[in-house]
């Protein structure tokens, strides 16, 4: 799982840039934009969520 949560943000990256120069300035281009960067932000909340708790925080 963490894997493929680590993997999808470089995905959404290179998509990003290809998508960038595939298609031209438009509403579209916006579009894909924000959906990538959407993706990139729900992996990083995700990988967040299932952080391993660190051992002196529970010493606490």
């Amino acid at each position: 799982m963490k894997f493929l949560l680590r993997l999808l943000p470089a995905a959404a990256l290179a998509a990003n840039v290809v998508l960038g120069f595939a298609v031209e300035e438009s509403g579209l281009r916006i579009a894909l934009s924000v959906v990538a960067g959407v993706t990139v932000l729900a992996a990083a909340a995700g990988l967040w969520a299932l952080r391993c708790p660190r051992a002196s925080r529970s010493a606490r």
